[in-house]
């Protein structure tokens, strides 16, 4: 039997947001058909939005001092402040966002690279939790705080 095939694509309005669509597909002829009944179908699909987040991220200090091995000092070094803004750059809403980083840092023999000193949050709900047992710790090698900026 002849058969057809085709694709719908279907635009959907920001300000309307539905959780399915439904499409209703009927089938015509002019012959007489012993089983016209067969002749429709109706689809019911779910519909996910995408969301279109964007991370972006900036500190106000752009070099950082790293003493040598066996020179470290227990004082804490000048306070630098990084920024983190998530955006949703589409027009569909989204919810139950969460962003999760891990500090402080620890550098060799465990010594503590970058500490929180405070925390603002705009519009959002920050929670600073010490390392649970089993969360992996980032540790940087001594090679790596030699290298230099280039």
């Amino acid at each position: 039997p002849p058969q057809v095939s085709f694709t719908l694509e279907l635009e959907f309005s920001c300000s309307v947001l539905l959780d399915h669509a439904e499409v209703m597909l009927q089938a015509t002829s002019d012959s007489t058909e012993a089983t016209p009944e067969d002749n429709v179908v109706k689809l019911s699909v779910p519909i996910r939005y995408e969301p279109d987040l964007f991370l972006s991220s900036n500190t106000n200090l752009h070099r950082y001092e790293v003493h040598p091995l066996r020179t470290f000092t227990r004082s804490s070094g000048p306070e630098f402040t990084t920024t983190v803004k998530v955006q949703n750059l589409g027009c569909y809403p989204i919810q139950n966002v969460t962003l999760h980083m891990a500090l402080p840092a620890l550098g060799h023999h465990q010594a503590t690279i970058l500490s929180v000193t405070h925390v603002l949050a705009d519009n959002a709900t920050c929670v600073l939790q010490p390392p649970s047992e089993g969360t992996r710790v980032v540790l940087v090698p001594p090679e790596d705080l030699l290298h230099a900026d280039r």
